[in-house]
């Protein structure tokens, strides 16, 4: 076991015990983002699925559990459970998992922020809504937060890449 896992294995463990006297969103938060590191870092799909399975119970309940949470925390939650959805598609490439991706971060995008734009531009292009994926990469672009990069490289994007709007926007957004 790489020594990197086995500190994510014991911070699983203290923040487990911790749950036990007293739950926060906080605490769920750091829960199941030890649980989607440990999905990143496996190599056995069994284990993926099991911690995303864990990493999603957290997300979801902490999101709904809480009748009061700061906007920036619930954010936070909302976009975790997007990242877990959207690993549970790349390990099974089930569309149904970018669709709730869109559920979940659509009702959101009234706030602005660039990782919503981004998630949903993802969901939207392995679902091949090209359309869509475009709207959502256009947003995305706009934002300062905007990685030109990541678009170049993911391989959600590879025939997005191939689209002339695509490298329009690009450009437009390095000049």
């Amino acid at each position: 076991m790489f020594e990197n896992t086995k500190q994510i294995v014991a911070r699983i463990g203290e923040t487990d015990q911790l749950y036990l006297q007293e739950n926060t969103p906080e605490l769920a938060l750091e829960r199941a983002d030890l649980r989607l590191q440990l999905v990143v870092l496996s190599h056995v799909r069994q284990e993926q699925i099991h911690f995303l399975q864990e990493a999603i119970v957290l997300l979801e309940s902490a999101r709904v559990e809480y009748e009061e949470m700061p906007m920036r925390l619930y954010l936070n939650l909302s976009l975790h459970l997007a990242k877990a959805y959207m690993l549970y598609f790349e390990i099974t490439q089930e569309n149904r998992f970018a669709l709730i991706t869109q559920q979940i971060l659509k009702p959101l995008t009234p706030h602005e922020h660039s990782e919503i734009y981004f998630f949903l531009a993802y969901a939207s292009a392995v679902k091949d809504e090209l359309a869509l994926t475009r709207h959502w990469l256009s947003k995305y672009l706009k934002t300062a937060e905007c990685d030109v990069a990541l678009l170049q490289e993911h391989p959600a994007f590879k025939h997005t890449r191939q689209q002339t709007w695509f490298n329009d926007l690009i450009q437009h957004k390095l000049h």
